[in-house]
């Protein structure tokens, strides 16, 4: 299974191939993944690409567009997360709507903290979903957040972060992080960056080693942006083509691209109005790629 080359893995992508391959393609992906975890070295990183999808979700409801009727699996979209491994932990960032899904879908069943870098519904609602993990490892889950963001968590998840928790609730306990101090979990290193979505509200990127990882952007100050350069990895959110008040659409995030100079990038926090991954693919230099659901990529020890 392992011996599968790019070419084979791209065609069973390809809404070209049978619905058998394509469905296949799945299994053979989480199989490298599970090979590539293994034999990394404890301090190397992996990321996947929980989801890569906008706030609705791709297909969106009700819609018949070429991209939300696509069978190409690259262009089914669950709400934007990540999940940072190494060795044998796991660090996800944001719990949308779809985190359970997500959970199931690449089989992970211990999560030592979650990073949040905004308190948008769409990074936000599956909090309450952390509560398998929390009964099977039978410990608190360590959400490291703005104080702004976890007031909104409060206010949202009364019953598990108020004062008489109710019986059976997520177990939640808070870690208070901003842009002007690293911290760590785990022993890994991370760095805060505080970015603008849109012009009146700070939220945070996140930078682990050689990997950044940036959605719902707006905009970057030059002081931030500062941190991010010599990154290996960047991911970086795109929305679609036109102008949009809050996000990067996809020029301004390749002009970002562009200054920033990683080795390589990938998009993520995709509308349905970006177009299909076949199409859009095409048309983007050389070192950048639309990501999809469930990609995962190897970081190197060293940038």
């Amino acid at each position: 299974m392992l011996r599968h080359n790019l070419q084979f893995i791209e065609r069973l992508l390809s809404e070209k191939a049978p619905l058998e391959e394509r469905a296949y393609f799945s299994k053979i992906n989480n199989e490298i993944c599970r090979f590539k975890i293994r034999k990394m070295s404890a301090s190397a990183l992996k990321f996947t690409f929980l989801g890569t999808g906008t706030s609705q979700g791709v297909p969106i409801i009700g819609c018949d567009c070429t991209v939300c009727t696509s069978t190409d699996s690259r262009d089914q979209r669950l709400r934007t997360s990540g999940m940072v491994s190494f060795g044998n932990k796991n660090i996800v960032i944001d719990t949308g709507p779809d985190f359970r899904q997500q959970m199931l879908r690449a089989q992970i069943d211990d999560v030592v903290a979650i990073l949040f870098t905004h308190d948008h519904n769409d990074h936000t609602a599956g909090l309450d979903d952390i509560r398998p993990i929390n009964f099977k490892h039978q410990r608190s889950m360590p959400l490291y957040s703005t104080p702004s963001v976890q007031k909104s968590l409060m206010r949202r998840f009364a019953y598990a972060l108020g004062e008489n928790p109710y019986p059976g609730a997520p177990r939640l306990t808070f870690e208070t992080i901003s842009e002007q101090k690293n911290f760590e979990v785990e022993g890994l290193e991370i760095q805060p960056i505080k970015v603008w979505h849109g012009e009146h509200l700070p939220i945070l990127g996140f930078r682990f080693k050689g990997l950044t990882y940036i959605t719902d952007c707006k905009t970057i100050d030059s002081d931030e942006l500062g941190k991010i350069k010599g990154t290996h990895t960047l991911v970086l959110n795109a929305l679609h083509h036109h102008p949009h008040y809050s996000h990067l659409n996809l020029t301004e995030a390749l002009e970002l691209i562009e200054i920033i100079a990683p080795k390589q990038a990938f998009l993520t926090h995709i509308s349905h109005n970006m177009g299909r991954y076949e199409d859009v693919q095409k048309i983007l230099p050389q070192n950048v790629s639309l990501a999809y659901d469930n990609l995962c990529l190897m970081i190197p020890d060293e940038v």
